[in-house]
């Protein structure tokens, strides 16, 4: 399936299920047709295959049958293409296609190409050979593993919710319902289905009746760059940005509060050591600085990691390991007061501190990041489910659907 959206002066094209030397002409046509539209338009294109789960041949075939035909047209971009996949097309040398390692690394330098522009920090993906996979490609891979092992039972849990709510035959149909509400409003799918657990369940024909979108609250910091409020990724990057500009940082992350299991989850980082990420991957536990900040409520310092008693010796060998000497940990609360997520800053140097102007920086940042998360929720999200359960209601059985419309009346 190739999915065609429109992103930043590119035509995204998201390329998802499995290709083999039979369907390899179908896909073929069809994503000639989408390269078409992208040249009438003048738009990009861009090839999403981070869900290709079969390749080798047939690809190098139709890539290189396409863009053959293509000559004199800008660039074929493929993003996100597995390790397999990237040394094969490197290898082949294709003509008129590019490789990056992330959409956003290919829409930065599409931006760059059009309109160069000077960025504060200069900071970059941690991939920075896109052409060629290497152990960070491996690394990236086995972390990646690991974080879908812990939300793989979320993603069962959300399953079974919506076999058991709408009579759906079996785990298939709700995951393919989930899939398409989740690319349909470009959300991640952990996020949907940890909304679909935690979320109060609908009683009638709408899940949320009487609800209104809220309008974009005033962002003071997020706002700048002409950012897209419903490109989730996007802005949470945008956070992490600021965040080292702000504190003049060379490694940091972010990570969000997951409602299903109440735990936070590395959303984005930068410039921190693998044996570190696999240590988040891994849940990072108590005794972290991270920790702390979400549980107290305040910003909290780290200024010596070696000589810390705060830190447990898990969470400290991790840090040192990596390189990090001093810290700072921002947490974001919800409007509500909830806490949803935390920032992080490392410096290889101990002693630092952030000094009042940055700290009192850092802690609007959070406020941004917290009134747009509440924004995202409201919005974006409930959008998403209110999607799905409008498309699930009509195909649920008629006792259920009775069941339901029973329960509405008499609420």
């Amino acid at each position: 399936m190739v999915e065609g959206l429109p992103a930043e002066g590119a035509l995204l094209l998201r390329m998802s299920g499995s290709l083999d030397a039979r369907g390899a002409q179908a896909w073929s046509e069809e994503l000639r047709g989408h390269l078409q539209q992208a040249d009438r338009a003048g738009l990009r294109p861009v090839l999403d295959m981070a869900h290709v789960q079969l390749g080798g041949a047939a690809v190098l075939r139709t890539l290189s049958e396409t863009t053959r035909a293509r000559t004199g047209h800008p660039d074929l971009i493929i993003v996100r293409a597995r390790p397999g996949v990237r040394e094969a097309v490197h290898l082949a040398r294709l003509e008129g296609v590019r490789l990056y390692a992330t959409l956003d690394e290919a829409l930065r330098e599409l931006a760059r190409a059009v309109a160069p522009v000077e960025e504060p920090p200069a900071w970059r993906t941690q991939l920075t050979d896109p052409l060629r996979p290497s152990y960070a490609d491996l690394h990236k891979e086995v972390r990646a593993l690991r974080a879908r092992v812990r939300t793989a039972p979320v993603i069962g849990m959300a399953q079974g919710v919506l076999m058991v709510r709408y009579g759906l035959p079996d785990s298939g149909s709700a995951f393919r319902a989930l899939r398409e509400a989740s690319q349909r409003f470009n959300v991640p799918l952990r996020v949907l289905v940890s909304a679909v657990v935690a979320a109060r369940p609908p009683d009638g024909e709408v899940w949320f009746p009487g609800r209104r979108s809220p309008a974009l609250p005033p962002l003071r910091i997020l706002a700048r760059g002409g950012r897209d409020p419903r490109c989730r990724r996007q802005m949470i990057d945008a956070v992490l940005h600021e965040a080292l500009a702000v504190g003049r940082a060379p490694a940091g992350y972010v990570q969000l509060v997951n409602p299903a299991v109440n735990a936070l989850m590395l959303e984005t980082h930068h410039g921190c050591a693998e044996t570190f990420l696999d240590h988040l991957a891994r849940g990072g536990g108590d005794g972290s600085a991270d920790a702390a900040a979400r549980g107290g409520g305040r910003q909290t310092s780290v200024p010596d990691v070696a000589t810390a008693a705060s830190l447990s010796e898990d969470a400290r060998c991790a840090l040192l390991a990596a390189g990090a000497r001093a810290l700072h940990s921002v947490p974001v609360f919800s409007p509500a007061g909830r806490p949803a997520g935390v920032i992080t800053l490392h410096w290889a140097a101990a002693g630092h501190r952030p000094a009042a102007a940055q700290t009192e920086a850092l802690a609007l940042l959070a406020s941004d990041a917290s009134a747009w998360l509440s924004w995202y929720h409201r919005s974006v999200l409930l959008d998403a489910l209110e999607h799905l359960h409008q498309g699930l209601t009509g195909s649920a059985p008629e006792p259920i659907r009775r069941r339901r419309a029973q329960g509405a009346e008499g609420g």
